[in-house]
């Protein structure tokens, strides 16, 4: 008797076609759950190195506010920090090519939109902005890439720092450019300092800090107390 083979040997193909193509599909899939995974773990590191270049450049600013004596010269923006990397305008050219405008982030935190601000815009009483005249007027305090931070160089990062200050929203002088002399004021020798931490690929960390003269709430004591800290999501 004699068997026919052929059909079982077109079965036998189907199915190891079936079968490659069903390894084939794995290994894409185990492919780009690993792209997938590795782009999450580098995005997760490049957002936590943007938290820290902001902290950092916020404690290099208070250790240089601390011995700052007139408050009113930063407010106004006529001083600023020794950490800076030319004038307070222009573009600056991160490693991946991107770039960050000075004038346009600064404009950001005052009337949030990148053109110049008007004293209007400025003055608007806004949800995150209700104090009018006395809504903080940010200014160019310290900016630079997070490697020239320290000296001698000790920091291997690719992260570009801005900090600004403002004029504390407690102050009631309808002066956001001076700082309160009066001691009933509430605001005087208080201060609020923003970082903003620029890397690859967007990642971009935001940290306001309110601080204080210890000597306003401490006699005898020197140096900056914080008061407040918080993330803002730009």
């Amino acid at each position: 008797m004699t068997m026919d083979t052929g059909r079982e040997e077109g079965v036998a193909l189907i199915v190891a076609l079936m079968a490659l193509l069903l390894l084939t599909a794995l290994g894409a899939m185990l492919t780009v759950a690993t792209s997938l995974e590795m782009m999450i773990a580098k995005n997760f590191r490049e957002n936590a190195e943007a938290f820290y270049a902001a902290d950092a450049s916020i404690e290099r600013a208070m250790n240089e506010l601390a011995t700052t004596g007139d408050w009113s010269a930063v407010l106004g923006g006529s001083l600023r920090s020794s950490f800076v990397d030319g004038a307070p305008n222009g573009l600056r050219m991160l490693p991946d090519g991107s770039t960050v405008d000075l004038a346009a982030v600064l404009n950001m935190a005052n009337c949030r939109k990148v053109s110049t601000c008007s004293t209007n815009e400025m003055d608007a009483v806004t949800a995150d902005r209700p104090w009018a005249a006395n809504n903080p007027r940010w200014q160019l305090y310290a900016y630079g890439n997070l490697r020239d931070l320290l000296f001698p160089k000790t920091i291997d990062s690719s992260y570009y720092v801005i900090v600004m200050v403002a004029d504390d929203s407690s102050e009631n002088d309808n002066d956001p450019l001076r700082d309160g002399a009066d001691s009933g004021n509430p605001g005087s020798g208080v201060l609020a300092v923003r970082a903003e931490a620029f890397g690859p690929r967007g990642a971009r960390k935001t940290i306001e800090v309110t601080v204080a003269r210890r000597l306003m709430i401490d006699p005898g004591r020197t140096g900056l107390r914080v008061l407040s800290w918080h993330f803002v999501r730009d």
